[in-house]
């Protein structure tokens, strides 16, 4: 039988649709951003090799001799390259830049030489970040990841990102994404280290545009730092974190190393210190957050989204269509999170693993709310048709549901990751209880034998102990 499609599905419908064309439009725009950013950080390393630049980047490396090229500058080892220009020998280039990452302990997932070959853009930038990542920004950190004995390179930037900008009342950096996109951030960062370069009140003073313009600048002139970033990509309501990580991971690199475990742990604790309010939900009809006076904090809260001014139609248009892409990345990432192990101590990895996520859900839930909150207030200033009213009401429906949804279901993977830890915990407890408890049963009848007459016997005695351990 046929199924009756009813008007309300097919409003349903084309609310998804619409959703789904948001999305792949600021996917799209993201992805440009990181093609941007990391075809200047792979000249760069060219720059400093010799090699010539590369223009466009899903093409150029398409043939596996410009990524050759920047694995023998990373490495340091000759790699020999086909120098024909068929099929065969672009993706014999390519499965030897792979067989070398995989040789260098590079994670890769899904990404095979036909997909470089073919052009795939997702996957080619996928292949980019995993060099990124594994030498700009592990390479970097392994000596502090190495004290700290920690294996989560963003959860030790982060720590010394806040660590180094704690005096600054006007900076609260809670995540990779919005937390950058005043500029502030960047400024305070090289405040900090280099307070006679510039006047923190002129920075206070400037937009953001021109407060990124001038860190970059700053970083570049003093630093020797390469302006990977354009401040035009960064001044969005969702800027690129992967791009946002491979800058400040720059500063890292040239910048005193100030991280202890008390940085770490403050990082650990600001999911447990936001959890209340995401527990309760984004507030989206007219409560508005906590003045400082108020909550007594001495940073900044996380900046809203929408401003309790007029709200137009087109601005809660650009609003949505930033917090719908974050909301389905952040679904991603949360799906894409391993199943819970059976180690201890991989499992403690996990959890703060999902901590950070949980961290990164709490700083956007403010713009959760303020959406819903402007959708609200639209309908109420009474300007609206009765189509843009529908439209918008299932907007809200779509947006609170999936939110809902996120925040529940990543509550629940932080319960069992909680309780799976206790057990494995407990089940080291237990363990060394009865080891100790053997321990001292073997002790008590060593202690009732009586000791050998000879060497020979002392030598038996004592390796009977041994095989007791």
């Amino acid at each position: 039988m046929a199924k009756v499609v009813t008007m309300e599905e097919n409003n349903d419908g084309a609310a998804n649709n619409e959703f789904s064309d948001i999305i792949k439009w600021r996917s799209d725009e993201h992805d440009a951003v990181q093609k941007k950013t990391f075809t200047k950080w792979i000249n760069a390393r060219f720059s400093k090799s010799g090699k010539a630049p590369i223009k466009d980047m899903f093409a150029d490396l398409r043939d596996g001799r410009k990524l050759l090229d920047l694995l023998e500058g990373l490495t340091g080892s000759a790699l020999t390259k086909e120098r024909g220009s068929t099929r065969v020998h672009a993706l014999n280039n390519v499965n030897r830049v792979l067989q070398v990452l995989h040789q260098n302990n590079v994670d890769l997932v899904n990404i095979g030489g036909t997909d470089i070959v073919d052009g795939n853009r997702k996957l080619t930038l996928g292949l980019i970040w995993s060099i990124i990542l594994h030498w700009q920004v592990k390479d970097i950190m392994k000596d502090i990841m190495s004290n700290l004995q920690q294996t989560n390179s963003e959860k030790i930037l982060l720590g010394w990102v806040r660590q180094s900008t704690q005096s600054y009342r006007q900076v609260n950096v809670l995540n990779f994404t919005t937390s950058w996109a005043d500029g502030l951030a960047f400024n305070a960062i090289l405040h900090r280290f280099k307070p006679g370069l510039f006047s923190w009140d002129k920075v206070l003073s400037m937009t953001p545009v021109e407060r990124l313009d001038h860190a970059f600048s700053i970083a570049k002139e003093q630093l020797g730092i390469e302006r990977l970033l354009d401040p035009e990509d960064v001044a969005v309501q969702l800027p690129d974190k992967k791009s946002i990580i491979m800058y400040v991971t720059s500063l890292f690199a040239v910048l005193p190393k100030e991280v202890t475990m008390d940085d770490i742990r403050e990082v650990e604790t600001l999911p447990r210190r936001y959890k209340a309010a995401c527990e309760e939900g984004p507030a989206y009809t007219q409560q508005s957050p906590a003045s400082e006076e108020e909550t007594g904090s001495s940073r900044a809260e996380t900046p809203s989204t929408v401003t309790e001014m007029e709200v137009d139609l087109d601005s809660y248009q650009a609003t949505l269509e930033e917090v719908l892409t974050w909301l389905l990345s952040a679904e991603d990432t949360l799906q894409m999170q391993d199943d819970i192990s059976d180690d201890v101590e991989e499992v403690k990895d996990q959890f703060h693993t999902h901590e950070a996520f949980m961290m990164e859900l709490t700083a956007h839930q403010s713009s959760v709310g303020n959406v819903l909150q402007a959708g609200n207030q639209l309908i109420a200033q009474g300007s609206l048709t009765d189509e843009e009213e529908e439209e918008i009401r299932e907007q809200m429906t779509l947006l609170n549901s999936r939110w809902e949804s996120l925040r529940v279901a990543s509550m629940d993977r932080q319960a069992r990751l909680h309780e799976v830890l206790m057990d494995l915990q407990q089940q080291q407890l237990q363990q060394l209880s009865d080891w100790l408890t053997q321990t001292e049963t073997r002790i008590r009848k060593m202690e009732s034998e009586p000791l050998p007459g000879d060497m020979e016997g002392y030598k038996e005695h004592i390796e009977q102990h041994k095989v007791g351990h």
